[in-house]
């Protein structure tokens, strides 16, 4: 230990601050093996060569220090003023970015502010100085453009203040929405359909159709709608003729809505028999087979806006009267209720014979909500349901009907409309004692009993039922009959709001919408997207009629999240803050963490995708506080620790969120916004002249955010071409001043286009200079501001590339998005200030041109809570950036340049590892990228034990698992011979009794998924992984490792100003028996006790 001591001391006892550096990690060093072959000296010197070597690198062509000292100069006191009489919440200064006396639209090519050009030997910061303080040579500017006098202050946000704003925004966007659903017949399918001899076929026709890239870039006519009928019905069936034409009069209330809001996207109408009318026009394309099976009113926005909320208790017979195609037709009709049952509703199931049988036996005696999962779960269960014995009817009424009074006396369900769904082939009394005993006088529960198979011998029974207890009764004889038959209780049910004349408007959770998709063949690249469609039932007005209760059907707009998302603004929540909404289920609308679709390859749903909840993705609230309060409306705050994965969760960062909520007027949403606590509830605002920032604004290297709003130019048909850059001139110069911008936002856009100009220059002096950068290992240099403001340059050009989609729409974490700041601004914003994160991005580091990244924040004072103002970095050939490490580990003592060790020799690995322990430089390139732990076990072990890295638990409730389809089933199918043959026999019955189109395609698709045996499946699963990330306070570590009897030592040592650890290890210890460590997840099993 002395000795090891004296080494280091010698070496280092020039500077006290290494010193100290040294001496905090030996606090945790184990020096036992040091001596035998890997001097910690060594190890620090060669940490400190590259360390100085990559920074430097990294701090010249990014301008890093040439940006932070233009802040500083900014924020700089006074002179003669007494800085301690300064607010904490602002900073004051003597800004060389002053108030200007010019005005918009005379800014002049040669004038005084930018014409001048910089002097030989002068400094950048001297000519940039001097051009923001000339003084302005054109006319005096009306009292409206005068900016303030302080021009620069950093503000503490106001969560509370900034929530309700948002609330406010999303409830007028919410209300202009529902505003468009109150309110010759061309069939969607057979448009522009021609027949053997060229003459359009009847009911087609020819319809103007043309691109339009409001609508995905589908094909659509703006002037008309189109219809589409489902497949199992028949095009000129009188209902629905009529239907269509009465429903004409709706394509001018379309044509009108989206002439007054633009931002509209399809609007529609579905009817109650079943014909849905969609604006625009679009062409429908059925599938493979011919077949659409979209309906509209399965839909959850017909469900919902047609009847109230409900608790439903399906009984059905499994009697042995039942068995064959009775059971068959049975178990299609329950899957049918099930389809119109929506997120507000619930239900149970219920099998009777002699006996009571739950059909999930975990639930017996309550309900259960109607979401995805929980029908997707009970449909599985009703292949298992087989038919014998006799049916005793009355005792299962008896359950059904004190199922639904304990649940609705303990507050929980809809607390509206109950009510039994009886399947069964007939019933041999009325049960009329117990009627009276649980249902009359009120009537509270309504029957509807659906009687299976062609027989009508008890069908006076069921009618008396459902006449007697406000139902009706539906006779369903073919699997063709079910889905038409189903649909009548909806009419039932929807009766007191239209008697009532309840006109109620309803919000959808999110969804997508995978029918339209395919129907309207969306190609791959755009794919489905998130919405939520707010929709309004429609009823006869007639006089004859306004007492029967009729519901026509429902007319309803979707609402895009996308558009949801822009009215979010980001720049006020920071880097890591974000604003989410959710419904009044506790199910997400809008969150950054919310992951539906696939992250990688074809954009498409995943399958059995459901809601998630918003406990699923903040699951540190493991009481559900936050939830809770946002699903009962609440306005209030709430704050934790939370864990926040980036880089496709394979790294974590760890912070403290202050959360600010409140419920969205007229809507059932409610709002939140999260911000992490230090830099992120800070922000620093700056003026500087329009026409200075509209200058800097408007050079070749800059950009802003896609998906941020300046200025919202979907609104007028006029603006849509413009881009946002465009779009600001306009509302600033006064040439468009009825444009919708946010000019708060636009001022500090100027102002961060101002303070960065100094970069263009800069990097462009580097990239001309042939001295510099003559291995083009250094390729692009970047910034980005919290305005969602950046600039790059290209110091190779743009074909010779190594990683040509980074900075592009391709690389959705490496640009700013509506819902996050990219994640090299996001990594570098929690690095000591003063330092650069180092990274592969992973999508690059298993290719042959891969690149390293390097990124720093700037913040404005050296103080936590300072605001980070920006990040600037550099993207650069990973074979430059190992070259320089190895170059480095070459290093030595000694003075006859003779060194004992270094990286080339076999006896130790080097390896170089980021502070989440993946690899970045290694002999086996192969393992570039790859996490250290799945290389060195053994070693990665030993970190965790000693505490130089630590192990973070992560869960993921949207994960996807591989699933062997069909494992249970066909063990169980194979066990019993007899239930082979009685399926085949069954197959073939329905075959060929049922065999025509409807009945054959309209069979439930997820009935057909499973009957498909053998293949493996990619089904939504919970999951357990483990992420990792360095301790801060640990430099250096020596350890040794067991390895059977062998003593393996290895050293590991921080290189400074970095995220990076140089980790050199004994190599001649055989530790290949030591379990890997990998960051592999784990499906969470669940065990339901009864």
């Amino acid at each position: 230990m002395q000795g090891n001591w004296r080494i280091l001391f010698s070496h280092m006892c020039s500077s006290s601050f290494l010193l100290l550096w040294i001496s905090v990690g030996l606090d945790v060093v184990e020096v036992a093996g040091s001596q035998q072959g890997i001097p910690l000296s060594v190890v620090k010197l060669w940490a400190s060569a590259f360390g100085g070597e990559i920074k430097s690198i990294s701090a010249k062509y990014s301008g890093s220090q040439l940006l932070q000292k233009e802040l500083w100069a900014i924020t700089a006191p006074r002179p003669g003023t007494n800085s301690s009489s300064e607010t904490s919440s602002s900073v004051k200064g003597t800004s060389r970015i002053k108030s200007s006396a010019a005005c918009p639209g005379v800014w002049e090519e040669g004038g005084a502010p930018r014409g001048n050009p910089r002097k030989h030997g002068e400094s950048i910061q001297t000519a940039f100085r001097k051009r923001l303080q000339a003084p302005n040579l054109g006319p005096p500017c009306p009292e409206k453009y005068k900016e303030p006098e302080k021009s620069v202050r950093v503000e503490e946000i106001d969560g509370v203040k900034l929530v309700k704003n948002l609330a406010v925004k999303m409830e007028e966007m919410f209300r202009r929405k529902a505003e468009a659903t109150r309110y010759e017949y061309f069939n969607a399918v057979l448009i522009n359909e021609v027949d053997e001899e060229g003459n359009n076929v009847e009911l087609g026709g020819e319809f103007l159709l043309e691109p339009n890239d409001h609508f995905n870039n589908l094909s659509v006519n703006l002037s008309l709608s189109v219809v589409q009928v489902p497949t199992n019905m028949y095009n000129k069936d009188p209902d629905i003729v009529n239907g269509v034409y009465w429903s004409e009069a709706l394509n001018k209330v379309f044509v009108d809505n989206f002439e007054r809001d633009p931002t509209l996207i399809w609007q529609y109408f579905g009817s109650a028999k079943g014909f849905f009318r969609q604006y625009p026009g679009v062409k429908w394309h059925p599938d493979e087979h011919g077949v659409i099976g979209f309906d509209c009113r399965n839909r959850k926005w017909y469900i919902q806006a047609a009847t109230s909320p409900k608790d439903v208790v399906i009984l059905v017979d499994v009697s042995g009267s039942m068995k064959g195609l009775r059971l068959t037709i049975a178990r299609q009709t329950v899957s049918s209720i099930l389809d119109t049952l929506g997120d507000d509703d619930f239900f149970n199931i219920i099998a009777y014979n002699q006996e009571i049988h739950y059909v999930e036996p975990c639930l017996n005696g309550t309900l259960v909500r109607a979401d995805r999962a929980n029908k997707d779960h009970f449909r599985e269960h009703l292949d298992k349901l087989f038919a014998k014995g006799i049916g005793l009817l009355g005792e299962a009424l008896s359950e059904a009907f004190t199922i639904l009074s304990d649940f609705n006396q303990t507050g929980r369900g809809s607390v509206c409309s109950q009510a039994i769904m009886l399947v069964t082939d007939g019933a041999t009394e009325m049960y009329d004692d117990v009627f009276e005993k649980y249902n009359w006088p009120e009537r509270k529960v309504r029957i509807f009993p659906y009687l299976i198979g062609r027989e009508s011998a008890f069908a006076d029974n069921l009618k008396w039922m459902a006449c007697a207890n406000k139902g009706y009764f539906s006779q369903i004889s073919t699997l063709a009959d079910v889905q038409e038959n189903v649909m009548r209780y909806l009419h039932v049910m929807s009766r007191p709001k239209v008697i009532d004349h309840e006109h109620d408007t309803v919000w959808t959770e999110a969804y997508v919408d995978s029918a339209l998709s395919q129907a309207h063949k969306l190609n791959d690249k755009s794919g489905p997207s998130l919405m939520t469609t707010v929709a309004m039932p429609v009823f006869s007005t007639k006089n004859e009629t306004k007492n029967q209760g009729i519901l026509l059907g429902v007319v309803g707009t979707d609402i895009t999240l996308q558009e949801l998302m822009k009215l979010i603004p980001k720049h006020m929540l920071g880097i890591h803050g974000y604003a989410f909404a959710i419904t009044n289920n506790g199910y997400i609308l809008t969150h950054p963490d919310l992951r539906p679709l696939y992250q990688e390859g074809q954009k498409r749903r995943k399958p059995n995708y459901s809601s998630v909840d918003l406990s699923e993705v903040e699951w540190e609230d493991k009481d559900d506080t936050l939830r809770n309060a946002m699903v009962n409306r609440r306005t209030g705050t709430f704050s934790m620790e939370v864990k926040k994965t980036v880089d496709r969760g394979r790294r974590v960062l760890k912070m403290h969120n202050d959360y600010y909520y409140t419920d969205i007027k007229g809507t059932p949403f409610s709002v939140g916004v999260a911000l992490s606590r230090g830099h992120g509830k800070y922000f620093f605002r700056g003026n500087v002249s329009v026409e200075a920032g509209l200058r800097d604004l408007e050079q070749p290297d800059v950009a802003l955010a896609d998906e941020w709003t300046y200025c919202n130019t979907e609104e007028e048909h006029e603006h849509r071409h413009l881009t946002q850059i465009q779009a600001i001139k306009l509302f600033m110069t006064g040439r468009r001043p009825h444009l919708k911008c946010d000019r708060e936002l636009i001022q500090e856009v100027l102002f961060d286009a101002v303070v960065t100009a100094p970069l263009e220059a800069y990097w462009t002096g580097l990239a001309l200079n042939k001295s510099e950068n003559s291995d083009k290992g250094v390729e692009i240099a970047f910034l980005g501001t919290r305005t969602g403001l950046s600039r790059t340059n290209l110091f190779v050009p743009a074909d010779q590339l190594s990683n040509r989609d980074f900075l592009t729409a391709e690389d959705k974490e490496g640009v700013f998005n509506a819902d996050h700041f990219p994640l090299w601004y996001k990594r570098a914003a929690e690095q000591v200030p003063g330092t650069f994160v180092y990274s592969i991005p992973f999508s690059t580091a298993l290719e042959n041109k891969s690149v390293v990244l390097a990124s720093t924040a700037i913040q404005l004072l050296d103080d936590r809570k300072s605001p980070i103002v920006a990040a600037v970095g550099i993207q650069m050939k990973l074979e430059f950036f190992q070259r320089k490490f190895w170059t480095a580990c070459r290093q030595c003592t000694a003075l006859d340049g003779k060194c004992s060790i270094s990286c080339d020799n076999e006896d130790i690995n080097c390896y170089l590892i980021d502070n989440n322990g993946f690899i970045l430089v290694t002999e086996e390139q192969s393992q570039t990228g790859l996490f250290f732990g799945e290389v060195e076990g053994a070693v990665m072990n030993k970190l965790l034990q000693m505490g130089s890295f630590k192990r973070i638990t992560l869960y993921d409730y949207q994960a996807l698992c591989k699933e062997y389809a069909g494992s249970s089933d066909s063990a169980r199918t194979l066990s019993d011979p007899f239930s082979v043959v009685k399926w085949l026999l069954t197959e073939l019955v329905i075959f060929l009794l049922e065999f025509n189109l409807y009945s054959w395609w309209n069979v439930d698709l997820s009935v057909k998924a499973q009957r498909s045996r053998g293949k493996t499946m990619m089904v939504p699963c919970d999951t357990e992984y483990p992420a990792f990330v360095s301790e801060r306070t640990i430099k250096e570590t020596t350890g040794n490792i067991d390895c059977d009897g062998c003593f393996r030592s290895f050293v590991i040592q921080q290189i400074p100003s970095s995220n990076l650890f140089m980790v050199v290890v004994d190599s001649k210890c055989d530790c290949s028996g030591a379990p890997p460590v990998t960051m592999d997840p784990i499906e969470i099993m669940y065990i339901l006790s009864k």
